[in-house]
């Protein structure tokens, strides 16, 4: 009997309030959607790391001919004995993983076969006598490869320049991370403006009930039993938008993502499934409990008779 009262105060109360509901689911999906994309957008970065700090590499450019005066290290072009000492200096720096060498002919073979557009016109001007040949260098610490080889080589005869990829890659991740930090803050800003709303379409309901609910606590009725409806209708609001949520997120990622994003873009890792087996309970999980505490913290303050 107890259980069926409070089914049908949860009815009448969200009866009664309806546009507030409303405005209350709406705003709990949009908050969620911010927040479900934060997360989205950190997972992607993470995968985005570990995939091209997986291939990031050090290059060690080699003095051609055409560097001749052009640096201090290039009073020639490379000989076979320098080559010799850059390599064997390398592979002895800790932390290097694998060593491998490109001549000037693997070089424009490489830049022919990345080519395209202007670039192609490009790579068709020159020779591949005037491309330097080079070491690629994969480090067990992408992150400590430039330093720790420019100490050991950057001032060796034969050695033209030394090249960070990671340092190409940075600006990127730094533009996804400032993009993650800011769905985060509006996350957290749409999470304030929903509490608030709940805040205030719970207070409402406690207000036009308050001669029902004075009544209950003057036949003994507990708090706990006064304030559930109360309580259930927030966390009813909270999880169906937190559903709401859940789905333009999955939406987004299988209409957009997935099917016109990834394909033109195939040399972005874009993450798969398996961070939304954990990403949408949470946001189901926040949008209950938000609910809910607003609900209790309402309750507290206006439901006293």
């Amino acid at each position: 009997m107890r259980g069926q009262y409070v089914m049908q105060e949860i009815g009448q109360g969200l009866k009664r309030n309806l546009t507030m509901v409303i405005a209350v689911i709406v705003s709990t999906a949009v908050a969620l959607v911010m927040l479900g994309s934060g997360l989205l957008m950190w997972q992607q970065t993470k995968s985005m790391q570990d995939y091209w700090y997986g291939k990031v590499q050090v290059n060690v450019f080699l003095c051609n001919q055409d560097d001749v005066g052009s640096y201090l290290t290039c009073t020639t072009a490379v000989t076979q004995l320098q080559q010799n000492a850059i390599e064997a200096k390398i592979k002895s720096v800790p932390g290097v993983k694998e060593v491998q060498y490109e001549s000037q002919s693997q070089a424009y073979a490489r830049a022919k076969q990345m080519g395209s557009g202007s670039a192609d016109a490009l790579v068709n001007n020159i020779t591949p006598n005037q491309l330097p040949s080079s070491f690629r260098i994969s480090m067990v610490n992408p992150n400590e490869g430039a330093s720790v080889i420019e100490d050991a080589v950057g001032g060796m005869h034969g050695v033209e320049t030394v090249q960070d990829e990671d340092a190409l890659l940075k600006p990127l991740f730094t533009f996804i991370h400032i993009a993650e930090y800011t769905a985060v803050g509006v996350a957290i800003v749409m999470l304030v403006l929903a509490f608030l709303l709940i805040f205030n379409t719970v207070r409402l309901s406690a207000f036009s009930r308050r001669r029902e609910t004075g009544i209950m606590r003057l036949v003994g009725a507990s708090n706990v039993y006064i304030q559930m409806p109360f309580l259930l209708e927030g966390a009813v609001a909270g999880l169906l938008g937190g559903m709401f949520a859940a789905v333009i997120l999955v939406g987004v990622k299988a209409l957009f993502i997935d099917r016109v994003v990834a394909p033109n873009m195939t040399s972005v890792q874009f993450i798969g499934w398996g961070p939304f087996v954990w990403i949408l309970p949470v946001l189901l999980i926040v949008g209950v409990l938000m609910s809910m505490l607003a609900s209790a913290f309402t309750l507290r303050k206006y439901l006293r008779v």
